[in-house]
């Protein structure tokens, strides 16, 4: 593994390279393992039971269903899940083209709505002093 993954078909139908750590590369390989075991050889790493790739569907079930047993009443959706990393890159990073490049966005103006994000934190945290 060389750190890159491929997201084939992601949101908006595009393709796109992700970077991952190299604990997640460890913890794919021990997935990817395990899988090949339990249901047999898969052409995704990320699969139902039957091999075949995750849908929107099946997603939504599995968020659902973990989000209840981790007694999270908030409605958690992959959009959600979307949003927060979009929202916590931009803390970190301070960079809106690497959120818009990590997003796959082709405008600028797409990603925006995650400065205002940024910007409301700020204006609180000000505003506590």
């Amino acid at each position: 593994m060389t750190g890159q993954a491929i997201v084939l078909q992601g949101k908006g139908s595009k393709d796109r390279i992700v970077y991952i750590s190299e604990k997640t590369i460890a913890e794919l390989s021990l997935w990817r393992e395990r899988q090949h075991i339990e249901w047999g050889n898969a052409d995704y790493v990320f699969t139902n039971c039957y091999c075949n790739k995750l849908d929107d569907c099946d997603i939504r079930e599995m968020l659902l269903t973990y989000s209840r047993k981790a007694k999270i009443e908030k409605n958690v959706t992959p959009h959600v899940l979307r949003h927060t990393f979009a929202t916590e890159l931009r803390r970190e990073s301070k960079n809106i083209r690497l959120v818009q490049k990590a997003l796959g966005h082709s405008s600028l103006s797409t990603t925006m709505i995650y400065t205002h994000i940024v910007d409301d934190d700020f204006e609180q945290a000000m505003k506590a002093l």
